[in-house]
């Protein structure tokens, strides 16, 4: 007599199966998203003079929340790699120089918020400094 599959078995199969499926397809993604994330390099590894370095941590304090440093993908405002290697700045056109890179540090422009209340003159100089390593 032939093994039959138990009518209990063939009815669970399908829904484990489907779970199975869904929680594969998610660690895949996650993979996908995680395996796109490198390590921080420190400041020596990047080679950051000590006025660069006080930049990066102006940086990480006020920026790091809405600008990818080292891509040109942005988060909610612009990726910032090259950002000075380039003629103009990618979103307003303005010419990528200091002194339009401090206008928008100090005053903002469109959504992004303006700290001329939080940075002095010097977080403002470091940060400059830091940017033109990106």
């Amino acid at each position: 007599m032939p093994l039959r599959r138990s009518r209990v078995s063939s009815e669970f199969h399908g829904p484990f199966r489907l779970l199975f499926l869904a929680l594969a397809t998610l660690l895949a993604l996650s993979c996908t998203v995680a395996c796109d994330v490198e390590r921080r390099k420190s400041d020596a590894e990047l080679g950051l003079n000590p006025q660069q370095a006080a930049g990066r941590k102006v940086y990480d304090a006020e920026c790091d929340r809405c600008h990818e440093p080292y891509s040109t993908r942005g988060k909610k405002g612009p990726g910032l790699q090259g950002m000075f290697q380039r003629k103009y700045l990618s979103l307003s056109g303005l010419p990528a120089n200091d002194e339009r890179v401090t206008d928008i540090i100090r005053l903002g422009r469109k959504e992004m918020p303006g700290y001329s209340q939080k940075l002095n003159q010097q977080d403002i100089q470091d940060l400059l400094a830091y940017l033109h390593t990106l």
